[in-house]
């Protein structure tokens, strides 16, 4: 189990100060691609001054895509948690790239034996090149792959087995894929390797069409935060991260969010 973190929130710009004030915010997350290791915000440095964790978060390095990782974005993850002082890295399992087109999008990696066998190198380049230890997210998917032969749990289960690679588990995406693809999230969280959990993430969206879209932009609804007490009920997560990218509420619903956070790790 890694380093314990509490309860955090997502570091944005457009909530720096607010992030800064909020009460019981235990570590903070910052978007990798939105930041220079040579002229970090002042909030950040802030942070870091009172010893608040700060984990570089990743989403353009496409692990789970057939070519290896470019090694410009691994340097830059690699400056980004040097100068940060963080406890490990962050990413996800997903391709975003081919060809040399971007997806725009962290799309699902096809969860067959070839396929992982790729991202299991990927995943080795990138832990080579990284001062700190790695964690990888499971994806929010709108579609499945046909060729599927293992559930992800079984898939993320692998790769760990294969590289060492520590969890990041959102539960927000476990119940996305509950309602659009029908895969139970409490069956993945009996399935996966929670004891090399590094942390979690949760968020809201929003259900439109019967699709549940993972928008990062609303309270976290009840059947997510209950996905979370089911993980609690299982391991003590070293840290839970609340994610909100826009349409930002006040600071007091921020704080109450974490409270809700708080009240599902206890009924865990």
């Amino acid at each position: 189990m890694s380093e314990r973190l509490g309860v955090g929130i997502g570091w944005r710009p457009e909530i720096d100060l607010t992030v800064e004030r909020l009460p019981g915010v235990d570590f903070v997350e910052v978007i990798a691609e939105n930041v220079r290791p040579d002229r970090l915000p002042e909030s950040l440095r802030v942070l870091r001054a009172r010893g608040v964790p700060v984990i570089p978060h990743g989403v353009g390095l496409g692990l789970g895509g057939a070519e290896p990782p470019e090694p410009d974005r691994l340097a830059h993850l690699a400056a980004c948690a040097e100068v940060l002082g963080a406890p490990l890295v962050s990413e996800h399992v997903a391709f975003v790239r081919a060809g040399g087109l971007e997806a725009g999008h962290l799309l699902p990696v096809p969860r067959t034996r070839r396929a992982l066998a790729v991202l299991a190198e990927n995943v080795r380049r990138a832990q080579d090149a990284l001062p700190v230890p790695l964690a990888l997210e499971n994806v929010a998917a709108l579609f499945g792959w046909p060729e599927d032969e293992m559930t992800e749990a079984e898939f993320l289960g692998e790769l760990v087995d294969r590289t060492g690679v520590k969890l990041l588990v959102d539960v927000a995406n476990l119940y996305t894929n509950q309602v659009n693809l029908g895969l139970p999230a409490v069956g993945a969280l009996d399935a996966l390797p929670l004891s090399e959990l590094a942390y979690v993430h949760v968020a809201g969206g929003h259900e439109h069409g019967g699709v549940w879209h993972d928008t990062h932009t609303a309270h976290v609804p009840d059947e997510v935060l209950a996905v979370l007490s089911e993980l609690c009920a299982r391991v003590d997560p070293p840290g839970v991260l609340l994610e909100w990218d826009a349409d930002y509420p006040s600071d007091e619903a921020l704080a109450a969010e974490l409270g809700r956070i708080r009240g599902a790790m206890a009924r865990g």
